[in-house]
């Protein structure tokens, strides 16, 4: 997987919780900063030796899912956010022919029937990068889930991938990464194919109703993002174009069909490789926010934009990091339009998982420090989710005997 190196490998991290970034839920000037109380951990429902957290919300409220390592056994589970902490962790799948990833991670949904739906990366041949997307649900709450199944049907050995899966109806979607018109096993092998994205919508029984294509050539390794806005389905993703221009684009699924992808702000970063750094997006309502990483110049910047009118159009950037970034952005919607930003902050050859506030009209709150967190790879992508109150955060952690550990804190609007 080509990547880019924006300084030099660093492992520095620190375990301490610095403070959490807390939004008001009433009505506040602009000027105001968000207001800072302590930190809450709270006991992490994952083992040692796990990583990979990814956040949901659903009308219950936040689920967390991560993946388990045991030897070459990957395990994929999951847990729900209650007033008493996390739930007792249920396992969704586990296998031994897993692709694990610390970019392109597994998921678990709950969906508006209350039913529960999952999904991993399995791998279906020998080459590195020849591996399916594989999804599962459960009717029982997390007790049975059904036989895996793919949401694409090429039958090649290629990459499917960085999965984003959201609510349709009673059913669900999802946008992934397809590499079945590419040549090679490896991404530096692109031959005559390229990859793409494409879109899958389930209905309530979970019978696969459709499969499309959003985007014919995008950047290779980049997390895609997706969201439901009031006019339909809105996808983000890093594009890819002849010239090597890999900026970040929304498609739109409106009436049944695709935009063309547009462009949310011509940051013009030409590179020749993945940065590995995908896009964010939060919807509520004909209100969109997205939050995406660039380098352009060597100069690497978080940057944040809002959209009024379903992701058709968008109001310029807003910055959201101080004096670098490695990106791996996070991005949630709040109430009052405002949105809550993380990321990874480097500065100093140190890295720190930061949050703050960003309103519309450029505003920005001090950013806040969740976490020291590792400058390599093995931090993965940090989350955050926003319900019923309530702000949770989800990172990995390096141990002091070198291994990795899921780390959750939250806390409550005043």
């Amino acid at each position: 997987m080509a990547t880019i190196r924006l300084k030099a490998d660093t492992t520095w991290w620190c375990p301490a919780l610095a403070g959490l970034l807390i939004i008001a839920a009433t009505t506040r000037s602009s000027s105001q900063d968000a207001q800072l109380i302590l930190p809450k951990p709270i006991a992490t429902p994952a083992a040692a030796n796990s990583a990979q957290p990814q956040l949901s919300v659903s009308k219950r409220g936040v689920l967390l899912s991560w993946i388990e390592r045991g030897g070459d056994l990957a395990t994929l589970k999951f847990s729900e956010r209650t007033a008493s902490g996390w739930s007792a962790p249920k396992t969704i799948a586990a296998g031994r022919d897993w692709f694990v990833n610390w970019a392109d991670v597994p998921s678990a949904l709950r969906l508006p029937s209350g039913a529960l739906v999952a999904h991993w990366l399995q791998k279906s041949a020998a080459s590195t990068y020849a591996y399916d997307v594989r999804l599962s649900y459960s009717i029982d709450d997390g007790k049975s889930w059904s036989p895996s199944f793919l949401p694409h049907h090429d039958g090649t050995p290629t990459e499917h991938g960085f999965a984003s899966l959201f609510p349709i109806g009673e059913g669900f979607g999802l946008v992934w990464l397809d590499g079945r018109a590419m040549t090679g096993g490896e991404h530096s092998e692109h031959g005559g194919g390229a990859m793409s994205v494409r879109f899958a919508r389930f209905d309530r029984n979970f019978k696969q109703v459709e499969e499309s294509l959003v985007d014919a050539k995008v950047c290779e390794c980049c997390p895609t993002a997706a969201a439901a806005t009031s006019e339909g389905i809105i996808a983000a993703y890093r594009n890819r174009s002849d010239e090597e221009i890999r900026d970040n684009v929304v498609a739109r699924l409106v009436n049944g069909k695709w935009s063309t992808p547009q462009p949310v702000f011509d940051d013009h970063w030409k590179i020749a490789a993945c940065p590995v750094n995908g896009p964010s997006l939060s919807a509520n309502g004909n209100r969109v926010a997205m939050a995406w990483f660039t380098a352009k110049n060597d100069q690497p910047r978080a940057f944040a934009a809002f959209s009024t009118d379903a992701g058709k159009t968008f109001a310029a950037p807003i910055r959201i990091d101080d004096a670098g970034t490695l990106g791996r952005v996070d991005l949630e919607l709040l109430p009052d339009g405002s949105a809550l930003a993380t990321w990874i902050e480097f500065a100093n050859q140190k890295a720190r998982f930061l949050a703050r506030r960003i309103e519309p009209n450029g505003t920005r709150s001090a950013p806040v420090t969740i976490a020291g967190i590792a400058g390599s790879r093995s931090s993965g992508y940090p989350r955050a989710a926003v319900a019923n109150g309530e702000v949770v955060f989800a990172w990995t952690e390096s141990t002091d005997g070198g291994g990795l550990q899921v780390r959750t804190a939250s806390a409550k609007h005043p």
